[in-house]
């Protein structure tokens, strides 16, 4: 949108392979590998692009390594890089790099317990969702069973008496 002052459109070269862009590179075809190779060899307007991208492909990489012991020193190598310093124009990327440094400790420690806040996030999400849909009931008996309902136990309640 900013190269263009609108939305992308089907012979844009960004649009064109927004796909290939989000894609694990062990997953991209020979096509989106070759576009993705013309995209990168064709204009320096996609240098910080593809220098972006192939951080993403490394942190991804990291994540998603089987041995976490190496996943770790992935993960590592990443962020001290970042945060080594980037050429001008990778404002976003240095931002990035600032970010990860920040939270080390923190994104390192997945590698060691292999536990993510996910199903923490898929909890309160429904928790935030049922408060949603009972604002506005007044008598604590209605929200307690429009809890129940929502939450898919009201049969074993049922069951209970």
């Amino acid at each position: 949108r900013e190269t263009t002052g609108r939305r992308g459109r089907k012979d844009d070269p960004l649009y064109k392979h927004r796909r290939a862009l989000l894609t694990r590179t062990n997953f991209l075809t020979d096509r989106q590998k070759q576009r993705l190779d013309l995209l990168w060899g064709t204009d320096d307007d996609y240098v910080a692009l593809q220098v972006t991208w192939e951080f993403y492909q490394d942190l991804i990489g990291a994540y998603g390594h089987p041995d976490r012991s190496r996943g770790k020193k992935l993960m590592s190598r990443v962020i001290h890089t970042l945060r080594q310093g980037l050429p001008e124009g990778l404002e976003e990327l240095a931002q990035l790099g600032r970010t990860l440094w920040r939270r080390r400790a923190d994104i390192l420690a997945y590698f060691d317990l292999g536990a993510s806040n996910g199903p923490v996030e898929a909890i309160n999400g429904r928790l935030e969702h049922l408060r949603g849909i009972a604002l506005g009931f007044r008598n604590l008996n209605h929200y307690i069973l429009r809890s129940l309902v929502h939450s898919g136990q009201l049969q074993d309640r049922i069951n209970a008496l």
